[in-house]
């Protein structure tokens, strides 16, 4: 049986699936706001522009982080099942096609340069 905190580690895990940009950006915007009071309390002489510049810069190394852990996780969550299916490819558009040869095996017009 589960324990509430896997359940609730699951959930939160599927939301940030389906709402990755959403979570990006509050990485970022988290990050600039930690920065920005980090600074303020450590150095209060500094410039607000500057506290601001390198708010930013922290904030961008953060999501380019994590940025790398969603493609990370894009990439091994599709891969873990073992197979590529064959069965994602759309095929649809191609069934349209004419077909590249006349039933007597001559080369249909539409397809030759």
């Amino acid at each position: 049986m589960e324990s509430k905190m896997e359940r609730m580690s699951s959930s939160v895990q599927s939301w940030v699936e389906d709402h990755k940009l959403a979570t990006i950006g509050g990485v970022w915007a988290t990050a600039v706001g930690a920065s920005v009071a980090y600074s303020r309390r450590r150095a209060p002489q500094r410039a607000t522009s500057l506290r601001l510049i390198h708010a930013r810069m922290h904030a961008q190394a953060l999501t380019l982080a994590v940025l790398g852990g969603a493609a990370l996780m894009h990439y091994y969550g599709k891969n873990s099942s073992g197979k590529k299916r064959g069965d994602d490819l759309d095929y649809d558009f191609y069934s349209q096609l004419p077909a590249a040869t006349d039933a007597d095996g001559k080369e249909n017009e539409r397809w030759s340069w």
